[in-house]
């Protein structure tokens, strides 16, 4: 049975992209532009908020950081499907460039599943810059149009950050949250070695 008192203020945060994702959906079948974009954009921040609060309140954990993982997906999703819906034309247009990024994305899930059972949630920092780069190029596009040279720095990093979660993945051999980028892994794994 589903308890909700051994969630924290942070994992409520996480929750809430989830619960929001299907009522999104119902705003993108209704073609309520305005709405679904004010409305991806509180599920973004909570996406900042649920990090900041974890972190400064010192409650991360594997479950937080799984739940916050699984949130980050789903609104990336329904933000998506919001382009798609929306922007049909620039989507359609730039396909090609999407599966660069996109393809590569479904190996890392398919080696993270294979080799832990689930997703990864490594949260690097490269990971984070990529997230917020497609948050605000999606959100502008939504509000204002496309920033071509943003949605470009949005390929490259989102190519560079599945690179690194795929070498992180043959890494380590057991799954691991909050690990900052391949750097700190490195470094870690020297330290225990030594």
């Amino acid at each position: 049975m589903l308890t909700f008192k051994n969630y924290n203020i942070a994992d409520w945060f996480s929750f809430y992209r989830v619960v929001a994702a299907p009522f999104l959906l119902l705003l993108l079948f209704l073609h309520y532009r305005e709405f679904f974009t004010w409305m991806l954009l509180i599920s973004y921040a909570t996406d900042m908020i649920d990090g900041f609060l974890a972190r400064r309140l010192n409650i991360t954990s594997s479950r937080g950081s799984q739940l916050d993982s699984m949130g980050d997906q789903i609104t990336f999703i329904v933000a998506l499907l919001g382009l798609v819906v929306f922007e049909f034309d620039f989507m359609k247009a730039h396909y090609q460039l999407l599966l660069v990024v996109f393809i590569p994305y479904l190996i890392q899930m398919f080696l993270a599943f294979k080799k832990y059972g689930k997703a990864t949630a490594f949260h690097t920092y490269l990971a984070k810059l990529s997230a917020l780069t497609q948050g605000v190029f999606i959100l502008w596009f939504l509000f204002f149009g496309p920033l071509y040279w943003l949605f470009y720095v949005l390929i490259i990093l989102g190519v560079l950050e599945t690179i690194e979660e795929i070498a992180l993945i043959f890494m380590y051999d057991e799954w691991v949250s909050g690990v900052k980028g391949i750097y700190w892994a490195l470094r870690d794994k020297r330290r225990k070695n030594n």
